[in-house]
């Protein structure tokens, strides 16, 4: 039930304000590297999907597994982004739970801005001392993103 809470908590914080029930509707797509595939919790009002939010992971964090939940509009649009779970070092990695980092993907579409840390190319200001944490959360992202991309949800 805790673990549930938590899920819905991060679906209404990601998407724009729904009526329809996100966990009842969740459908899964196939991800975009055919490795595995992703939950997606599309979020309607007055009958029309206004974003959807993808559960989304990378195995690549400081400390292994880091989860997401990622909220796109329509047009794939970053609404916002929920940390579910990590096990990155308190004080550093563990900082992708803050405003100050999450904050910078809000509002972005993945199509112009570079889900990379700027160290590599990209448009994302890594959190001081934990580029690798910073980079799993790109990554995790990213995979939202390309899934939803492929499989012909998004534009």
């Amino acid at each position: 039930q805790a673990a549930l809470t938590k899920k819905l908590n991060a679906i209404s914080e990601v998407v724009p304000a729904f009526e329809n029930n996100p966990n009842s509707d969740m459908f899964k797509v196939k991800t975009f590297d055919n490795t595995d595939s992703l939950e997606v919790y599309p979020a309607k009002k007055d009958g029309k999907t206004v974003g959807y939010a993808v559960k989304t992971y990378t195995m690549k964090g400081f400390s292994g597994l880091v989860e997401l939940m990622v909220g796109f509009t329509s047009d794939g649009t970053i609404f916002n982004v929920a940390v579910l779970s990590h096990q990155e070092t308190p004080g550093l990695g563990a900082k992708m739970s803050t405003p100050k980092f999450k904050s910078q993907f809000k509002d972005k579409n993945p199509a112009s801005f570079h889900l990379q840390v700027k160290k590599d190319g990209g448009d994302v200001d890594a959190i001081t001392a934990a580029t690798i944490s910073s980079r799993a959360f790109c990554d995790a992202v990213n995979r939202a993103y390309k899934t939803l991309k492929e499989g012909g949800i998004i534009k």
